[in-house]
């Protein structure tokens, strides 16, 4: 298999993997501390709208929900976490997916916080970095910590792809 195939199916494996581990930390956060995770049947919602030509909401939660928003919340949620595997593979390359360290991934995922404060929050009716919210800094905070794990995810998933591929080898 060519290089470009393998750094494919490593990212999407990696994009499922690190997406799982986001929403597993959402469930943990619950159980342990009763916060909340974030409800992706919104982002569906929003989704839902954008071919009537709606894209920003004054507040997506008492906007009327749309047929199938959490089924299209779901998938574009694990679409998206594909999408920032495989940027994440296109920047580090090769040889990070044949060695890889926590660093690269974790700053990674740090750095896709940017997309829901000021792009998802935004368009939800949330404000920028969530200021409309009732606890912005929890929010804020609790954005930051899953965009972690996701970084985390990309890492731990990168090294079970490294080692499948060394097994498989």
């Amino acid at each position: 298999m060519d290089t470009l195939a393998l750094s494919l199916i490593s990212a999407i494996l990696m994009g499922l993997g690190a997406t799982l581990t986001f929403d597993l930390w959402g469930v943990f956060l619950k159980q342990a501390f009763k916060i909340t995770p974030s409800n992706i049947c919104l982002v569906g919602r929003w989704l839902r709208y954008m071919p009537a030509g709606i894209f920003k909401h004054s507040n997506i939660a008492s906007t009327p929900q749309k047929s199938a928003e959490c089924a299209v919340g779901w998938i574009a949620h694990y679409l998206i976490g594909v999408t920032f595997a495989s940027a994440f593979v296109a920047i580090v390359g090769n040889s990070w997916l044949q060695h890889p360290t926590p660093l690269p991934a974790i700053v990674f995922g740090i750095a896709t916080v940017l997309a829901p404060l000021f792009i998802m929050q935004p368009a939800l009716g949330f404000g920028f970095a969530a200021s409309k919210t009732s606890h912005p800094a929890q929010a804020r905070l609790r954005s930051l910590l899953n965009h972690t794990a996701f970084g985390v995810g990309l890492y731990l998933f990168g090294l079970l792809v490294n080692w499948l591929l060394w097994v498989l080898a």
